[in-house]
């Protein structure tokens, strides 16, 4: 299936992203400038991110009401999202984020007041609660069924709801009974769909992807995202994830991820779960315990006879900077990376059609760098080779046995 298949009846979505009041996040996110590089990836609909926060929820409140649940920044289409951390304690220690889809400003108000009993919202766009999984759900349920929780990268070792450090074994034991209002699960980009099919207990959640991205650049915005069918209500989006009948997802290379392995930032050291083992999961530079990374944890709780119900249709593929970078060893924030960029967004209209479906032959009738295009066409099988992220570290993408290191930006 090519890109032009997916784009007839299809909407891209990326649905988890940050506002310029969320730790680490760009102090340049307007949506504006959210709309401009959507446009430039090939997005066609965003998550608003952070409701909860007072400022950046009156400028979403500012944006048109569509009437259906989609709020506009001239033409482009906006549902009301965020994400939450829950910091708990039951049986332990638990950090738990989700993103939270909201059906309009009305019941967004609502959740806002609900907060508001519960602690402070304003320090933050991702604010913290002392509030557990199931108990949140089942507020929120009470407010409004339509709203969405999502368990947000359910692998990463904090704030996953299956990660390694203050996660659960279990979703069940995480959302008890509140299990069957959960419908789907975010991969996170230490982990793809292939992953999760391992796990018997998601056989009936949905899989989707987003970015969870803090900035506005294209690097960054819609470097996982979920494919859906074309509509244009609030409603529509979300039966299709209660229904799992999306299209699919696009993916980075889990190993691009930040927590993809086992291993200490601070040592400079990481290893494959195999090698942990060896190890007793002991850092052999500091001799403390090894940070956990999502290949190991996914095979820790993987069943061998798993049956994933709807396995979907996935793209591996890394940003478009990111193989300009590699084609000709330059910085990827660097002039020349984007001066290459902004001349293939002229010819070929968006990243992702780019990334997925322009013809070799158009790439040379254009004259463009036959490294690059090498790599643009290995990139669609998930052929470059990427060194795997750990604690907090970006993957290395690999190409003809040189390293480039993928910089962590804005």
């Amino acid at each position: 299936m090519d890109y032009n298949e997916l784009i007839k009846d299809a909407m891209i979505a990326d649905l988890h992203i940050h506002s310029r009041f969320s730790r680490a996040c760009s102090k340049n996110i307007t949506f504006e400038n959210l709309v401009k590089w959507a446009k430039i990836k090939g997005l066609d609909l965003l998550g608003t991110g952070d409701f909860t926060h007072p400022i950046w929820f009156n400028e979403i409140k500012k944006l048109r009401d569509g009437g259906n649940g989609f709020y506009y920044y001239n033409d482009f289409p906006f549902i009301i999202t965020g994400e939450v951390s829950l910091i708990y304690t039951q049986g332990k220690g638990r950090r738990i984020h989700l993103v939270v889809l909201v059906p309009n400003i009305e019941i967004a108000e609502k959740i806002n007041s609900y907060f508001d009993i519960k602690g402070r919202r304003d320090y933050d766009g991702r604010p913290i609660f002392k509030i557990s999984c199931e108990d949140f759900t089942k507020d929120m349920m009470k407010i409004s069924e339509d709203i969405e929780i999502i368990p947000a990268h359910i692998w990463t070792p904090w704030f996953g709801v299956f990660g390694s450090n203050s996660g659960f074994d279990s979703l069940k034991e995480a959302f008890g009974n509140q299990f069957d209002n959960i419908h789907a699960i975010e991969t996170g980009m230490s982990s793809d769909p292939k992953m999760n099919w391992e796990i018997e207990e998601l056989r009936d959640k949905a899989i989707v992807s987003f970015s969870d991205a803090h900035s506005f650049w294209p690097f960054r915005l819609g470097r996982e995202a979920t494919i859906f069918s074309k509509c244009n209500f609030y409603k529509e989006v979300i039966e299709q994830i209660r229904n799992n009948d999306f299209a699919g997802t696009i993916e980075v290379d889990p190993a691009y991820g930040k927590y993809h392995w086992d291993g200490h930032r601070i040592c400079n050291f990481s290893c494959s779960p195999e090698k942990a083992k060896e190890l007793n999961n002991i850092c052999p530079v500091c001799k403390k315990p090894l940070v956990i990374g999502v290949e190991n944890r996914v095979r820790q709780l993987s069943n061998k006879n798993s049956d994933y119900k709807k396995k979907k249709k996935y793209h591996t593929i890394l940003p478009l900077h990111e193989l300009i970078s590699l084609a000709t060893g330059s910085n990827m924030q660097g002039t020349g990376v984007w001066n290459i960029y902004n001349s293939l967004i002229n010819e070929f209209t968006d990243e992702f059609s780019i990334l997925l479906n322009v013809k070799r032959e158009e790439f040379i009738s254009k004259n463009v760098d036959a490294k690059l295009i090498g790599l643009i066409m290995k990139n669609r099988t998930g052929n470059i080779k990427v060194k795997p992220g750990y604690d907090g570290e970006y993957g290395i993408a690999r190409v003809e046995g040189k390293i480039e290191k993928q910089r962590e930006l804005f």
